[in-house]
């Protein structure tokens, strides 16, 4: 949240924005929360412990991709694609 206590709703968090591929996407993901126990920094800590835990429950289904070695299907599959573009 801003200094000025404005609230920053969830998707706009400039730190969802840079975990939005791996939150939401193809890949294992994991998050490692700092905290500090000294009093003065007890809001930080407690918003970034509320932040983990609602990435606790975010589920994704990670799928490996496989690449084919055949030169042939590589060279088809580039111009399929090829032909979508076009």
């Amino acid at each position: 949240a801003r200094g000025d206590g404005a609230y920053i709703p969830y998707r706009d968090s400039k730190l969802t924005r840079l975990l939005q591929d791996s939150l939401g996407g193809n890949s294992y993901t994991t998050l490692i929360a700092a905290i500090h126990p000294r009093p003065a920094d007890a809001d930080e800590s407690l918003t970034t412990l509320q932040f983990a835990n609602r990435c606790r429950h975010v589920t994704t289904q990670p799928r490996v991709n496989y690449v084919d070695a055949d030169p042939g299907s590589q060279a088809r599959v580039i111009e399929q694609l090829q032909g979508e573009i076009a």
